[in-house]
């Protein structure tokens, strides 16, 4: 069927309502793998599907095969905090995350798919002047890339927020950095709408497909070793976020990644209470409420390195704490569930789209606590660098030769190489 046959529109959901949804069709294909693809994509997350899908999309490039070890979705694309926003403040960083921003306000049109994007805005709370003066440089680097930012003082935060605790004297709130453009979108939905997209136009998504091996032949990439067969490509774009530095070690590399535990919670429903995305300056924590009604908030890592996607009980109380120290209201609200994800946190926080040693091997990684947000600029960009072997403008920063010669390192939050402090 064409792409038209297969578009969603108001219309065709009233009908499939009225007719017992008996008409809805799979939103991709389980196609088996064929022996030989132009380009491979190990992972299907958000940023390996959004690659195949601009690869396709505006490239031409559709002997593309997504490898991915277990089901669409199923990694951290579906287990994250679901924040959108475009507010760095740093060289290379502002200016990508603002072409990922525009792309999401695109996305849903595009891709004919509803990621229930929502610009509920977002505010960075300031406790010190020190803290204001930094918040207003960044709001003016926000607004040199054409973003949105405002200054808040108490009162204006207050008239926003009011849930928030204004009479804390050891963290008191001084005022917020205003982001209106920034909020939330539903994770899954993301995973799926550049899973079907790509699969229209040709791509294949290869589920349960792990990758075992790189194949390398005189300093050129051949193919992959997957639990389903070896697979011969000329080109392989690695996209895996935690497992980065394994699935890397398979063609003998070894990159400056660490893979951490990232918690996040959710609380029971509630009514509406808080229309924003607000994080806490004085503590690692951020926090929103989602369509169904839950607080979903989330705050440090877990502080040492793991692949295992769960967290531990002194961290839960510790970003809980945080969040009663800002909200004092959270501690009426029953914890209904926590989850972990496996960050690829990088030397210096900032993530690695480039090239590698190897001809025709490609890296996407290092993307810490920014991976959803990046989703659709990382796919573009990514896609644009395997598609033409030049790096996008927005993304010439992200090299990963800067780790070795110092040259070009992106520290965003100014703490060193720790990657457990980014």
């Amino acid at each position: 069927m064409g792409l038209a046959g297969k578009a969603f529109s108001g219309w065709r959901v009233l009908r499939e309502g009225l007719t017992g949804n008996r008409g809805w069709e799979a939103h991709w294909r389980d196609p088996q793998p064929k022996t030989d693809y132009d380009f491979i994509i190990i992972g299907g997350g958000g940023h390996g599907l959004a690659t195949a899908y601009y690869l396709a999309a505006e490239h031409g490039i559709t002997n593309v095969a997504v490898l991915e070890k277990g089901y669409i979705g199923g990694g951290n694309v579906g287990r994250n905090t679901t924040i959108v926003r475009a507010n760095y403040g740093l060289e290379g960083n502002s200016q990508f995350y603002s072409h990922s921003l525009k792309l999401w306000e695109t996305m849903e049109q595009e891709l004919n798919y509803n990621v229930m994007h929502s610009q509920r805005g977002i505010i960075n709370l300031f406790h010190s002047d020190g803290q204001r003066d930094a918040y207003a440089r960044r709001g003016n680097m926000m607004l040199s890339q054409g973003d949105d930012a405002q200054l808040l003082d108490r009162e204006g935060v207050r008239a926003l927020v009011p849930s928030l605790n204004y009479t804390n004297t050891r963290f008191p709130i001084y005022g917020g950095l205003y982001h209106p453009r920034g909020g939330t979108a539903r994770h899954d939905a993301v995973a799926w709408g550049f899973a079907r997209g790509a699969d229209r136009r040709g791509v294949d998504l290869i589920q349960n497909c792990e990758v075992t091996g790189i194949d390398v032949s005189e300093g050129k990439v051949t193919g992959v070793q997957t639990t389903r067969g070896a697979i011969r490509a000329r080109k392989v774009g690695i996209v895996v976020a935690g497992r980065s530095s394994q699935v890397a070690a398979m063609a003998g590399m070894r990159l400056p990644i660490e893979s951490h535990v990232l918690q996040a919670f959710v609380t029971e429903g509630l009514k509406p209470c808080l229309d924003q995305v607000v994080t806490f300056g004085m503590g690692h924590f951020y926090i929103s409420q989602s369509d169904k009604g839950g607080l979903v908030f989330g705050g440090d890592l877990d502080l040492y390195a793991s692949y295992a996607a769960r967290g531990n009980l002194p961290m839960a109380e510790h970003v809980i704490e945080a969040g009663m120290a800002l909200m004092p209201m959270i501690g009426k609200a029953r914890l209904l569930r926590s989850w972990g994800g496996i960050m690829d946190m990088s030397a210096d926080g900032s993530p690695v789209i480039d090239k590698t040693h190897i001809e025709g091997l490609y890296l996407n990684c290092g993307w810490c606590y920014g991976g959803f947000k990046a989703v659709p600029g990382s796919g573009h960009v990514f896609a644009h660098l395997m598609a033409t072997d030049q790096p996008h403008e927005v993304a010439r920063h992200h090299r990963l030769e800067r780790f070795r010669d110092g040259v070009g390192l992106m520290d965003e939050e100014a703490t060193g190489a720790q990657h457990n402090l980014h």
